[in-house]
């Protein structure tokens, strides 16, 4: 055993070999791992030192024993060095890549249409004249470029043969490309399916580049729009098959409100006539009962108030609630309810779906509460939490703000409440456990 201090590389750093002690002036290199606290360099006996991780271990050289050991350790210094890069980079390919992927959701979360018209029918009917011209650019042979003076074994009539084998061959894996990528196409991401078809164009330039082969601009092009309007079709058809399910809900919605009415019609005329009744009984023994009289015409009243709502469906209670212990601060649900009693519609939201009960800021009743409810929705649609589904009624916005907003619309409010109680969330704050601050 070698007596005196020996070398003792930090983890992660090379592993010099036997008997090294640094030439004059030596620094370790600077992308090697910092040293932990305390690290003892030179140790008596480095056999009994306690390492977290064993040094990097470097390729070994026949030609190591031959080499003298501070020139030795210096190249495999640099080797560790370079392969601490190349890892480098790889990372920052993965996360380029990644930041890729994100940009593409960013895309499907606010969609732009390429090509706007009216309804998916335009789209598909917009395809199929697409598919004409794509049929004819084929058949008059403008779709793929070729060299007619390509030569073949000293023959040009073999050359023109054999560009225009290869070329059908070429413009084959180029539409089938296409095809793929149409048939991978999601709701709107057609930028991936681009690249991937201009690369397919580039790639074909290349191979044939010795034949001047290329596919025809406007051939691509026509395919490129292709893409666009495919990708366009299918977020259509999705937002028409939204609104069809919205238009549906709706519906059933309507229809249920009726018969709710239908169902109060007859609780209050009956129970208007049990009164009726009664009146009269006491009448015709020569008595009077006021306060059966006040009844009756307080029933008369909601009958008329029942009736109205009846014939005018689109009346109700455009109401803004709030669930601080669910969605945080500064964050309010804008909606519509038609039935008699409003708060039931609250209570429902409030279910086993969050973890609190809504705080309600506002009830309004108004006889178009449809046309009002879309008017706060419209203006609020900046700050809407889903920017993709509209059905979705939670804002980024304070009750205050609302109000004002409400205000505007409807000149005046009975009743706003600016702070919700949220009183189980408040009291159970206490009993969470400790996390971060932004949770809260």
């Amino acid at each position: 055993m070698t007596k005196g201090p020996t070398f003792n590389p930090p983890p992660g750093w090379p592993k010099p070999p036997k008997g090294w002690t640094p030439p004059k002036d030596w620094k370790p290199d600077p992308s090697w791992p910092a040293m932990p606290e305390g690290w003892e360099l030179w140790v008596l006996d480095a056999g009994d030192t306690p390492q977290a991780e064993p040094a990097i271990e470097l390729d070994s050289d026949p030609t190591d024993s031959e080499m003298p050991p501070n020139e030795l350790f210096a190249l495999k210094a640099e080797v560790a060095m370079l392969r601490a890069q190349l890892a480098d980079s790889s990372t920052a390919a993965s996360e380029t890549i990644s930041l890729d992927d994100q940009k593409i959701l960013q895309d499907i979360g606010i969609y732009r249409y390429h090509h706007p018209l009216e309804n998916a029918a335009g789209y598909r009917a917009e395809l199929e004249r697409i598919e004409v011209e794509i049929a004819k650019i084929v058949r008059e042979q403008k779709a793929i470029e070729l060299s007619s003076t390509f030569t073949f074994e000293n023959s040009l009539a073999a050359g023109r043969k054999l560009s225009n084998d290869l070329g059908k061959l070429m413009l084959r894996a180029y539409n089938a490309e296409c095809d793929n990528c149409i048939r991978s196409l999601r709701n709107g991401n057609p930028g991936v399916a681009k690249k991937r078809l201009e690369a397919s164009r580039k790639a074909i330039a290349k191979l044939g580049k010795i034949m001047e082969m290329q596919i025809s601009a406007g051939y691509h092009d026509l395919r490129v729009r292709e893409i666009e309007l495919t990708a366009d079709w299918l977020m259509k058809k999705q937002e028409e098959k939204e609104a069809e399910k919205e238009n549906r809900a709706r519906i059933r919605e309507e229809k249920r409100i009726e018969k709710e009415f239908a169902e109060e019609r007859e609780r209050l005329a009956k129970e208007k006539s049990h009164l009726e009744n009664a009146i009269e009984a006491l009448r015709e023994k020569g008595e009077r009962n006021a306060h059966l009289e006040e009844n009756l015409l307080a029933l008369e009243d909601a009958i008329k108030q029942n009736e109205y709502r009846l014939a005018n469906i689109r009346s109700g209670y455009v109401y803004v609630i709030s669930n601080q212990g669910a969605f945080g601060a500064n964050v309010v649900k804008i909606g519509l309810t038609r039935r008699l009693e409003p708060n039931d519609r609250i209570t429902e939201l409030g279910g086993a779906s969050v973890p609190f009960r809504f705080d309600v800021h506002a009830l309004f009743f108004s006889e178009d509460a449809v046309s009002l409810e879309n008017e706060l929705h419209t203006h609020f649609r900046d700050s809407a939490l889903n920017a993709v589904n509209a059905r979705k009624e939670f804002f980024f916005a304070t009750p205050a703000e609302v109000r004002d907003v409400l205000m505007d619309k409807v000149g005046s409010l009975l009743e706003f409440s600016e702070v919700g109680e949220s009183l189980e969330y408040h009291q159970s704050r206490k009993y969470w456990p400790d996390r971060p601050a932004e949770l809260n």
